[in-house]
């Protein structure tokens, strides 16, 4: 199975066209020659596209992702800072060897570079939510509650054991939703307003007058805010 990483492959990955001029024959042999690597094979290139969305602004280079994205490959298969640092750059490992640095001066540098803005970038993709992470052992603490509430001896350890559960269990509460309404009073609700008020005083007036009675007024109909008695 040819597992290289081809340069359209990773041009069409990338988040923004300013990297397409970046993606040279250097880049993709030196990517290809990662996913190569024992170690990295299962989850580089899936990491390498995968976390992609952070060159979306275009502030990093694309060889510094590369290597970031190296270093935090190794650093999710369980090695030290200076173990991924010593992977991730193995020429400047050598040198730092070469010059007889200290243990000291090495991890200090390694851990330099594992707080930089753009490593921490990359770490903040790979952060999996602690409900999800922990999905497995919920369940099986689930399992235990209702074990002990159906057979624990103590009534105490198995009423705690059923209240857990309700708390644990119970259904989403059904969100609320408030409508708020509200009326724009605008000139034809004061026309309305105004042209009811002149209604009701004639009517009143006709009614003291003994021009119409309560019966009448109650059957008639308004035709352009006239009472027409029918």
């Amino acid at each position: 199975m040819d597992e290289k990483l081809t340069k359209e492959q990773f041009m069409a990955a990338l988040p923004s066209s300013h990297y397409s001029r970046q993606v040279n024959d250097e880049v993709i042999e030196e990517i290809n020659q990662l996913i190569l690597d024992p170690d990295l094979r299962e989850n580089f290139r899936e990491n390498l596209t995968g976390y992609s969305n952070i060159l979306a602004n275009g502030r990093y280079d694309l060889n510094r992702y590369v290597e970031a994205v190296k270093y935090v490959s190794y650093k999710l298969l369980g090695m030290t800072t200076v173990e991924a640092y010593a992977k991730t750059f193995p020429h400047r490992y050598k040198r730092l060897l070469d010059e007889n640095s200290t243990d000291q001066h090495i991890s200090s540098l390694a851990a330099a570079y594992n707080r930089t803005k753009l490593v921490n970038k990359i770490y903040e993709q790979t952060l999996v939510p602690t409900h999800v992470l922990n999905a497995d052992v919920f369940q099986k603490a689930i399992n235990v509650q209702a074990h002990l509430m159906m057979t624990a001896k103590s009534e105490k350890v198995r009423s705690d054991a059923a209240n857990s559960l309700l708390v644990h269990l119970k259904r989403p509460e059904a969100q609320k939703i408030e409508l708020d309404v509200s009326v724009k009073e605008d000139q034809s609700i004061n026309e309305l307003r105004n042209s009811t008020m002149e209604l009701v005083s004639a009517q009143k007036k006709m009614l003291e007058s003994g021009m119409m009675n309560a019966k009448e007024i109650a059957h008639s109909r308004i035709i352009q805010g006239e009472t027409v008695n029918e």
